[in-house]
């Protein structure tokens, strides 16, 4: 089972880094263009958005990584590297709960809800769809942005935790 750790360690901070890096992006440049962009134009491209980030070199960040820091975690806590597996185990639940959860509960509807709707559109039928999904749906962004922030520095504290083993000592 040792062997498994590092890799999986590894796998864990890959996965953690990439998904908060996929909602980070969203807080600091995506959503700000979109707003800054018509109306319409803004409904269009966050429908074509989400209509195409279903899609397998997305999924396994975002429902993957639980998973392997679960696994990473049992992996740890079985060679007794116990406050590396708290950790680990710490970060998937962040996540699991504040990243993949809340998208499912509260993103996902809103994006569901948003490609309802039909254009073209008046221009005050237009900002007032647009108004009503934008500021919402980026409060929750930013959130599940934190929690996924939050899961990737615990991912890393348990790569810091992991025991250090000498090349020399057998093992």
């Amino acid at each position: 089972m040792r062997i498994l750790l590092s890799p999986l360690a590894l796998l864990s901070l890959l996965l953690t880094g990439a998904i908060f890096g996929f909602f980070y992006a969203w807080v600091c440049s995506t959503m700000w263009g979109l707003d800054a962009a018509d109306p319409e134009t803004a409904i269009k491209a966050m429908q074509a958005m989400n209509a195409s980030v279903r899609n397998g070199v997305f999924a396994p960040a975002f429902f993957a990584t639980p998973l392997v820091s679960f696994a990473t975690g049992l992996v740890a806590w079985s060679v007794g590297a116990r406050p590396a597996a708290l950790w680990f185990t710490l970060a998937g639940v962040v996540y699991l709960f504040g990243g993949m959860i809340l998208t499912m509960v509260v993103n996902v509807p809103m994006n569901q809800a948003l490609a309802l709707v039909e254009t073209p559109l008046t221009k005050e039928a237009a900002l007032a769809v647009w108004t009503e999904y934008s500021a919402p749906w980026q409060l929750w962004n930013i959130i599940r942005t934190i929690a996924s922030g939050t899961a990737l520095l615990l991912t890393g504290v348990g790569l810091l935790s992991l025991p250090r083993h000498n090349a020399m000592q057998p093992a």
